[in-house]
């Protein structure tokens, strides 16, 4: 039997920034790894067997966030929520290196990391095996030839949705208009209900929330945060 080729995803996005500090060095050479959710990468995993998420997590409901970015609210829901495993997801190791050390600081063991696009991660997930998920402050990619690339697309949105379970809340915050007005059009085609009744439902960030960097610069410059709860149906 053949095992599946990998399909070719064009990555748009940067994977590194600044030199790393060495001490971002030591996080990534020592704990990286012992935080791996499982084989995920083609090399590791080439015939794309399912993760083993209740062996992972000991059977706890399991939470996803995509695009992690420095991770202070990753690592702000894993302390909140001991009573369930978090994976998130992140191509950019600076980002990746910063999580790690805030996951030192604040002692957090319900967290799995894989540094790298989602849409390999979402290979390997088992179907309905996501209890809720995130997409924070993604790259608004702002040009409109550029609006394919973001995440809010059927190339994202099909195996998210076959990932969560039903019932399960897909929480999406964003500063950008243009952004909100296409995921309230895209989220809904894939399986997802708005769960808006109010203006205050979006304007007003969710009880559970901690505001980001990225928030803080978009606050600073002007810019109105949204905050859009859907359940997956």
């Amino acid at each position: 039997m053949s095992q599946p080729q990998r399909p070719h995803r064009n990555f748009y996005g940067r994977l590194k920034g600044k030199t790393l500090k060495q001490s971002q060095k030591g996080y990534i050479e020592e704990d990286l790894a012992a935080l791996s959710p499982g084989a995920v990468d083609w090399g590791d995993n080439p015939d794309r067997a399912p993760l083993d998420l209740s062996g992972l997590f000991d059977g706890k409901p399991v939470w996803l966030e995509i695009g992690f970015g420095g991770g202070e609210h990753l690592v702000h829901q894993a302390a909140a929520n001991p009573q369930v495993g978090i994976i998130g997801a992140e191509p950019y190791i600076n980002g990746v290196a910063m999580l790690l050390g805030k996951i030192r600081r604040a002692d957090v063991t319900n967290l799995a990391v894989y540094p790298g696009d989602a849409r390999d991660l979402f290979d390997v997930l088992p179907e309905n095996s996501i209890d809720r998920a995130f997409l924070l402050y993604p790259d608004p990619w702002p040009k409109t030839r550029h609006h394919r690339r973001r995440f809010v697309t059927a190339e994202h949105l099909e195996p998210l949705a076959q990932k969560l379970k039903t019932g399960a809340i897909f929480r999406v915050a964003t500063d950008i208009e243009d952004y909100v007005r296409q995921t309230l059009v895209e989220v809904p085609k894939h399986g997802f209900e708005w769960l808006a009744e109010r203006a205050q439902d979006w304007r007003d960030p969710w009880d559970d929330w901690i505001s980001t960097r990225y928030e803080q610069k978009a606050l600073r410059e002007g810019r109105r945060p949204h905050y859009l709860t859907f359940a997956k149906t």
